[in-house]
């Protein structure tokens, strides 16, 4: 997902919020020195990928296998996949990855997981699964499987819960950015931002949907609980 400052002429400067690498996005050379008209902030946490399985289990002990829904063509997928395969090797777990190009593949890669009894959904955030999240969620219930995903709006949608960056919060950082150059600083030269402040958000009516009770533990800490 990109949300940007649009530019009228090519030397314009671009101020983004990008759900993915900007670098294998090819918006920017690099972080610290993007090089381009283009900056701003990347909301791809992969630190958090895999604290979100670690939630699950700390929720559900019993869990033994994780679906991963997420589009390849996502920049940055290959890292959130690899995060991952080591956070459910660590928590001696067992995965499967259902890759979808776009939504019209949905419904296949959602009956793949229901044929495939797998224990939770865990769905790698982006504009197209989040333009789906209504369907996944609804799948999720129907099926009974505890999902899970990065942003709080997939968690409004009906997902039990999410954990990563705050949105709100990445773009209202972006006005630093228009600030500075208004002020003359070019584009090229204002490193792209990672986010800092996280929430974790529960879904209070989605656990009851499945029969789950809230553990303490994650109401102790949880962001906001949406009833």
């Amino acid at each position: 997902m990109v949300y940007a400052i649009l530019p009228l002429r090519p030397s314009m400067p671009v101020v983004f919020g990008f759900s993915g690498d900007p670098v294998e996005g090819r918006l920017v050379d690099g972080l610290a020195r993007p090089g381009r008209n283009f900056t701003g902030m990347s909301y791809l946490a992969l630190a958090l990928v895999g604290k979100r399985i670690e939630f699950l289990k700390e929720w559900l002990p019993q869990l033994g296998h994780v679906a991963i829904l997420a589009q390849p063509q996502h920049p940055g997928e290959q890292r959130e996949r690899q995060a991952s395969e080591e956070a459910v090797a660590k928590l001696n777990l067992s995965l499967s990855y259902y890759p979808i190009a776009g939504l019209g593949e949905l419904d296949n890669a959602l009956a793949a997981i229901a044929r495939d009894a797998c224990d939770a959904l865990v769905v790698f955030p982006d504009s197209t699964m989040f333009r789906g999240s209504e369907r996944i969620a609804s799948f999720a219930i129907s099926n009974r499987l505890p999902s899970v995903s990065g942003w709080a709006p997939f968690a409004s949608s009906g997902l039990l819960l999410t954990y990563g960056p705050n949105i709100r919060d990445v773009y209202r950082s972006l006005a630093r950015y228009v600030d500075r150059i208004l002020r003359g600083t070019k584009a090229a030269d204002l490193p792209v931002e990672l986010p800092d402040t996280f929430e974790l958000v529960i879904n209070s009516g989605t656990a009851r949907a499945l029969g789950l009770t809230v553990p303490p533990s994650l109401l102790a800490r949880a962001d906001q609980v949406i009833e």
